[in-house]
This record gives C-alpha cells, structure tokens and sequence, in this order.
C-alpha cells in the first residue's frame, strides 16, 4: 500500500512540476513579447514625431515660399 501511494505521489509530483515548467516557460514568453511590442510601439511613436516635424517645417517653408513670392 505504502509502495503504491509513494508512487501515485512521485507521479503527482513530476506532473505538477511539468505543468509548472510549462507555466514558468509561457509567462517567460509573454514577457518577452511584450517587451518586443513596447519597443515597437516606442519606435514606432518616435518615427510618428519626426514625420509629424518634417512635415510642419515642409509646411511652413512652403507658406514662407508663397508670402515671398507675393511680394
């Protein structure tokens, strides 16, 4: 009896523990995606402030363009 109960406890454990490591691993992996995404978004809100620049300056050299040649 004691044998059979020693060994559906072994089998218990090695089951938890595989779940458990399974666990471990995809939290691990969502960890890391989010941080992939945080970094994109990052870059990505970066990129958006240059352009939104570029375009106010392309803007305004054009009106200063147009007020000189009205002149």
């Amino acid at each position: 009896m004691t044998e059979n109960s020693t060994k559906a406890r072994d089998q218990a454990e090695t089951a938890f523990s595989r779940t458990q490591t399974q666990f471990m691993a995809r939290s691990r992996t969502i960890s890391e995606i989010d941080a992939v995404a945080a970094e994109r978004d990052a870059k990505t809100q970066r990129l958006r402030e240059l352009r939104l620049e570029k375009e106010a300056a392309a803007t305004a050299k054009a009106a200063a363009a147009e007020k000189q040649t009205k002149r």
